[in-house]
């Protein structure tokens, strides 16, 4: 008889007040529901997650998650790292921040720690880090008598070469990954000439970035950081800004770069923080612009920490642009990675006077979010969430908004230094442009619109022409 995770009556019952509680809030945050129609969480909406638990019995371990509806889930494993991924419909998770963190008590069997969130639009995950190679047995789900839903998902150990063959499936629903094509720009954006503008905030959902050790994900610091920085730019009217997500969702690392390609970009910003915990006396801000040779080893060790983005995350990174081909590709890179040291420039000039830089404030490394050869772009660590003043800068509305105010200045020099903006050279099918908009076109009187992946829920502007939404690779 397979063994079924069991809670106290007295934990069944703080699930179900729990439960009803966040159907009551989930319902409140929208539309009322219909009169002859079921009430709370069960009429429909996301699933509300309020536990997750592990245990250990008879060889196997336990991923016990306690919702409020059943849903359905499916598992693939993953090699190098060893893990496990679990994909679910949309989940809306109220757990404690410390839900899923292992470190400072045993490990429990097969699972080393595990995390989860939006994965992209209607699509959540938890990515489980094994201690070992291990297989998802079958997923059981089981009905409480308070109402609850448990649905337990067993881990049982396997040796190397079963876990391999296991993992070289893969995925196995590949069509969940087709990625979703760009509307057509209207005539209205098509004759907008302003310069174009990404704004990278960097990880999202399953994905947490650094962590603090208040428990403040580097995801959401950043989220927030970018928000403000779009603002500050559409409040000029002189840009068009695009952001490659618009929520607490994950997007891969190559789709970041292809939203700036496809969107023909005329420049890149990428908003992270970094953490040192053995090194707390670390602080202040650093530019990165790409290179194939680091500045330094801890440039190195920072570009290849982000570059694992996608696999904590549960899922393979996708190819960038392809190597350099032939001379004029080559060109076309040096002219853009010139570009980005300029704005890179700029930008320090600006941010000396009102925030603390690093030691070497600009540096070059092997960023994969770097890698557009036809895209000036620049990479902002804006401190260090390890060091407790630079946390607190980084939380405070006052500061950024100083800050943001510096880097919309940069982004004008930037711009307003050319007399014409030519973007470099697209390379491989498209032809080199020539102008594409003049500084004074850029600074005429039109309204910035942020475009913005469907079914956006933060509101800057009108809404123009939806940008390329964050889908899965």
């Amino acid at each position: 008889m397979p063994h079924s995770t069991r809670l106290p009556r007295t934990g069944l019952l703080r699930h179900a007040a729990a439960l009803a509680l966040a159907g009551g809030m989930v319902l409140a945050a929208g539309p009322a529901p219909a009169q002859d129609g079921p009430a709370g969480p069960q009429a429909g909406g996301a699933a509300v997650a309020i536990a997750a638990e592990t245990a250990t019995r008879d060889g196997t371990t336990r991923l016990t998650l306690t919702l409020s509806k059943a849903i359905e889930a499916r598992a693939f494993v993953m090699e190098r790292p060893d893990r496990a991924v679990i994909d679910l419909p949309e989940v809306n998770f109220q757990l404690d921040q410390e839900t899923g963190k292992m470190s400072g008590r045993k490990r429990d069997g097969a699972i080393a720690s595990f995390r989860y969130g939006l994965f992209a639009p209607g699509r959540s995950r938890i990515v489980v880090d094994l201690t070992g190679p291990a297989l998802v047995e079958t997923i059981e789900t089981t009905k409480t008598r308070e109402g609850a839903v448990l649905v337990s998902i067993p881990f049982r150990k396997v040796d190397r070469d079963t876990f391999r063959k296991a993992s070289v499936a893969g995925d196995p629903s590949p069509a969940a990954s087709a990625k979703t094509a760009p509307k057509a720009a209207s005539m209205g954006e098509a004759a907008d000439t302003r310069p174009l503008i990404v704004i990278d905030a960097g990880h999202g959902g399953t994905d947490p970035g650094a962590i603090a050790a208040t428990g403040v994900f580097e995801k959401d610091i950043v989220f927030g950081f970018a928000q403000s920085f779009a603002e500050r730019l559409e409040q000029s009217g002189r840009y068009r800004l695009v952001m490659t997500r618009d929520r607490d969702v994950f997007v891969p690392l190559a789709e970041r770069v292809r939203i700036a390609r496809e969107a023909k970009a005329d420049l890149f910003v990428s908003i992270h923080a970094d953490s040192i915990s053995a090194a707390p006396q670390v602080k202040g801000a650093t530019i990165y612009t790409g290179s194939e040779k680091a500045t330094d080893s801890e440039s190195a060790r920072l570009a290849e920490r982000e570059n694992r983005a996608d696999a904590a995350a549960g899922t393979e990174s996708g190819e960038g642009p392809a190597d350099v081909a032939d001379i004029l590709q080559e060109l076309t890179l040096r002219e853009t990675r010139g570009f980005s040291s300029g704005f890179a420039g700029r930008l320090m000039g600006q941010l000396g006077p009102v925030m603390e830089m690093s030691t070497k404030p600009h540096r070059e490394a092997g960023f994969k979010v770097l890698r557009s050869p036809d895209v000036p772009s620049v990479l902002i660590e804006l401190g260090y969430l390890s060091s407790k003043s630079d946390l607190e800068k980084l939380q405070s509305e006052e500061w950024r908004a100083r800050v943001t105010g510096s880097m919309a200045k940069a982004v004008d020099l930037f711009f307003s230094g050319r007399a014409t903006l030519s973007r470099p050279a697209p390379t491989g099918a498209r032809s080199a442009e020539g102008d594409t908009g003049s500084a004074e076109r850029a600074t005429s009187g039109k309204r910035a619109g942020v475009l913005r992946p469907e079914g956006a829920v933060h509101d800057f502007a009108p809404k123009r022409s939806a940008a390329i939404a964050p889908v899965s690779p």
